[in-house]
């Protein structure tokens, strides 16, 4: 054993880390936001939320991804503390499979089929799969599979090189020496402890421990303490995350913490106490890949089982250790945290894109009620929320544009690209909604009065921008593109008719009906009135544009206005809308 062993090692650890990383990543890709949409399903049951929890780690290759993320929807108030108990249990047994794969590399056999599990055989062909993914397929998705399968290759790879260089340690008295040291099982917990938390990876910790295993110096009664410390150490990564955010979020963190630490005591005493008494004979026995995978998933499974019962329990120290008198911050769903899985950002920022677009409508609706009988009441609430779509768009504009820079999935550009685009029509809808707050409050200080035939055509005009904002709503929310398809005849009816009630005004104009000041009132209501359907148009083409249903804006509007289907549903509207014979 020289330096450049200690240097292989070393280049074997950075290997697997990078791996790790990159599998994890890749997978994390291909999730997108369906990681959010099934954690956001889960219900109080801890069963439903222990196989969840398993099932989204070994999806993702990392706990400590999951435990961040799951910090981060707490944060953001989508999570309640109870949810994420029997996750955070899962994920412990989820991150065992990393040790079971790599055990693999202790089989000994003649027969072909079996000596192919080895990774060191199967993972070559699986990094030629890979590469010919990556440089042969023009598909995001088969690319990303290609990078996980690299990934994957990668990991291996550098669980050879660590087992190769720890392998002289085997002839050496001087670490058959310092392995003595660790038959001091609290000295044991601290090691697997500190160095996990260093390397924030309790997967590649137990890696490199299944490396040392392999020169025969290592004996259960020594890896069994380094493993629960390992467990322990995993903790730290979450640690971390909890700076900053609110108590509730902390409380994650406490409850990750508490669940580790109750293990470690309870399985240490248990095993202390047990080899005390009985003299376990496996104790003394060397140690291999098999065996500790096989102790790490009985320490994280047994601990499960012993604390599932508990959850309730687990919740309530978390209050005690970590209170609660903190509010969610308004937007505290732009948490940073959330951007280790881009996809769980871009569905939170889905959601807050809906609730902006459903507060543009309700704010457009609530200034054409000021029409109809002026409250000043109202007119502060439009005010109050016109501020809170510019700080939607402003903060969910910065953060959309964060995520683009992470490595977001082609399904996801899209949607960043559908969710900038229809942020920026929301805020100018509520911009026009304030206008026409104004229009009203000018309307009534003033005591303005349309005529008779001027109110029934903008009570006319008035039902259809409703229903084209409820549409282009409905369809955005829905990202549905049939719905989207009726917007633009809606917004080719509204440009008809108000080009028709500017006709009749000035013929009114003209003949004495109208005065000048109505009418500038008028061409303000109507102006408005247009732009608003032009947004609610823009919004219908980007979820065409996000399901490629349509080439960019305006190709899509040639090509759809020129069909018959457009034509039958413009007819339709312009029937449905259509403004009094003039007397």
């Amino acid at each position: 054993m020289d330096i450049f062993s200690l240097f292989t090692m070393c280049g074997g650890l950075a290997f697997f880390l990078y791996g790790m990383t990159t599998m994890s990543k890749s997978l994390e890709k291909m999730a997108g936001g369906k990681l959010e949409r099934v954690l956001k399903r889960m219900t109080s049951n801890p069963f439903k939320s222990l196989l969840l929890g398993a099932g989204i780690t070994i999806a993702i290759q990392s706990s400590s991804a999951l435990t961040v993320m799951l910090v981060g929807l707490v944060n953001s108030g989508v999570m309640e503390l109870s949810q994420t108990i029997g996750v955070i249990m899962g994920s412990n047994i989820g991150t065992t499979l990393t040790a079971w794969i790599l055990s693999l590399t202790g089989i000994e056999s003649g027969n072909f089929f079996i000596n192919m599990l080895k990774p060191k055989n199967f993972s070559p062909l699986v990094a030629l799969a890979g590469i010919l993914l990556i440089m042969g397929s023009k598909k995001q998705r088969r690319r990303d599979i290609g990078r996980i399968l690299i990934g994957f290759s990668i990991l291996m790879y550098g669980m050879e090189l660590m087992s190769g260089a720890v392998a002289p340690l085997a002839d050496m008295p001087e670490f058959a020496n310092l392995m003595t040291a660790f038959k001091n099982p609290i000295l044991g917990v601290i090691v697997g402890t500190v160095f996990t938390g260093i390397i924030q990876s309790s997967a590649a910790s137990v890696v490199i421990l299944q490396a040392l295993a392999l020169t025969g110096s290592i004996t259960y009664g020594m890896a069994i303490p380094i493993i629960m410390g390992q467990n322990l150490g995993t903790c730290v990564t979450s640690l971390i995350s909890s700076v900053g955010v609110n108590r509730n979020a902390k409380q994650v963190v406490a409850v990750h913490v508490s669940f580790n630490l109750i293990g470690v005591v309870v399985c240490l005493t248990l095993c202390c106490g047990g080899n005390a008494l009985f003299d376990f004979a496996f104790a003394d026995l060397a140690a291999n890949a098999f065996g500790i995978a096989l102790c790490h998933t009985i320490f994280n499974v047994f601990t499960t089982m012993l604390l599932l019962p508990f959850s309730r329990q687990l919740e309530k120290l978390a209050g005690r250790v970590v209170s609660t008198d903190s509010k969610v911050e308004p937007f505290a769903f732009l948490d940073p945290r959330l951007m280790r899985t881009p996809g769980v950002a871009v569905a939170q920022c889905v959601t807050m894109t809906n609730d902006m677009g459903v507060l543009a409508r309700e704010n457009l609706q609530l200034s054409l009620e000021q029409f109809h009988a002026y409250h000043e009441k109202q007119e502060t609430l439009i005010l109050e929320n016109e501020e809170k779509l510019d700080t939607y768009e402003d903060k969910l504009g910065a953060y959309l544009v964060q995520i683009s820079q992470h490595g977001v999935s082609m399904s996801d550009i899209h949607t960043v690209s559908r969710l900038l685009h229809a942020i920026g029509d929301f805020e100018r809808i509520g911009d026009h909604a304030l206008n026409l707050q104004e229009v009203a409050q000018e309307i009534h200080e003033k005591q303005i009065a349309f005529s008779t035939s001027t109110q029934t055509e903008l009570r006319i005009l008035t039902q259809a921008l409703k229903q084209i904002i409820g549409q282009a709503v409905d369809c955005f929310l829905s990202d549905d593109p049939v719905a989207a398809r009726g917007v633009e005849p809606l917004e080719e009816t509204i440009d008809r008719l108000t080009a028709e009630i500017r006709s009749r005004h000035i013929h009114r104009l003209q003949n004495g009906e109208c005065s000048i000041q109505q009418g500038f009132v008028l061409t303000d209501l109507l102006t408005n009135f247009e732009r608003i359907s032009d947004h609610c148009s823009n919004i219908a083409v980007s979820v065409l544009e996000e399901r490629k249903e349509g080439n960019a804006g305006h190709a899509y509007l040639n090509d759809w206005t020129s069909r018959e289907e457009f034509a039958r549903q413009l007819k339709e509207n312009l029937q449905q809308f259509a403004l009094p014979e003039e007397v």
